[in-house]
């Protein structure tokens, strides 16, 4: 059975980090995603998953974002739909990788990005209207 996507590679394609922490810190974190897919007819697409992570309080002394872009092959016929699903359970841990170990070499305790189920959120649950019929007058 052929897999519905497969990631061919990654990459950071954009960081950027404010650390203004004064010592050891408390910090609430707050947590927003982006993800975005562009798909080509050779069965391929290229997906982009955007984090921020600030702190609640004080988002001007700690932030940090970073977009990570992948490309992957894509099997034939498969519904745009759930290559996004796909593709983007295929990507986040990439990403949580990613951003643990760029906080942990900036010498503060990792960051571990939760992890969202986006199938259950609403955007991808959109019902489409019937369309009408012709009126009998």
């Amino acid at each position: 059975m052929t897999p519905e996507a497969t990631l061919v590679n990654y990459r950071i394609d954009e960081v950027k980090f404010v650390n203004k922490l004064n010592a050891p810190a408390k910090l609430e974190l707050n947590y927003k995603y982006s993800y975005n897919v562009g798909y080509s007819q050779q069965n391929t697409c290229r997906a982009t998953l955007g984090v921020e992570i600030t702190d609640k309080l004080h988002p001007e002394t700690f932030s940090l974002t970073m977009a990570v872009a992948g490309v992957f092959s894509t099997a034939p016929g498969i519904a745009k739909e759930v290559l996004h699903l796909k593709t983007y359970d295929l990507l986040f841990p990439y990403a949580k990788a990613l951003v643990s170990s760029f906080t942990a070499t900036a010498a503060i305790p990792p960051i571990y990005i939760p992890y969202i189920d986006i199938s259950k959120k609403s955007i991808y649950k959109m019902e489409m209207p019937r369309p009408e019929g012709p009126k009998n007058e």
